[in-house]
């Protein structure tokens, strides 16, 4: 397995980890039987919660052109020592990004989302060079 399929496995692994930790939140807030409801109406969920399911959202968002990117890398056999630390810088900026979100820190997360873009796209111009 090249080191950037190994990252989008990762990846797979911190999603996951935002999943359960949104829900976990989710379900604090409203409890087992509002977890179960359909969810209809409003809900009154702590700043926390709602920060996660943003973080959710945005890691959700990000997943794509990161999937992309890796496949392109894979495809045009454009694998390198760069693309290898870029696809792990991505990784690494999302994992952190789950925390900065929902505990506000504030620029930081911003500039975590910004690493990870930009490693999306190091791999994306990697592939046609």
């Amino acid at each position: 397995m090249t080191p950037e399929l190994a990252a989008l496995a990762a990846t797979v692994l911190v999603h996951l980890a935002a999943v359960v930790w949104s829900q976990k939140s989710f379900e604090e807030d409203v409890g087992r039987e509002g977890n179960l409801s359909p969810r209809d109406g409003s809900m009154d969920l702590s700043v926390r919660t709602e920060r996660l399911k943003r973080a959710l959202g945005n890691q959700t968002e990000n997943i794509g052109p990161f999937v992309i990117a890796v496949v392109l890398v894979q495809f045009t056999g454009s694998n390198s020592w760069v693309t290898a630390l870029f696809a792990w810088i991505f990784v690494a900026a999302r994992a952190l990004y789950l925390p900065a979100y929902a505990l506000g820190w504030v620029p930081w997360r911003s500039y975590l989302f910004m690493a990870g873009l930009l490693s999306t796209l190091v791999l994306i111009v990697a592939a046609f060079v």
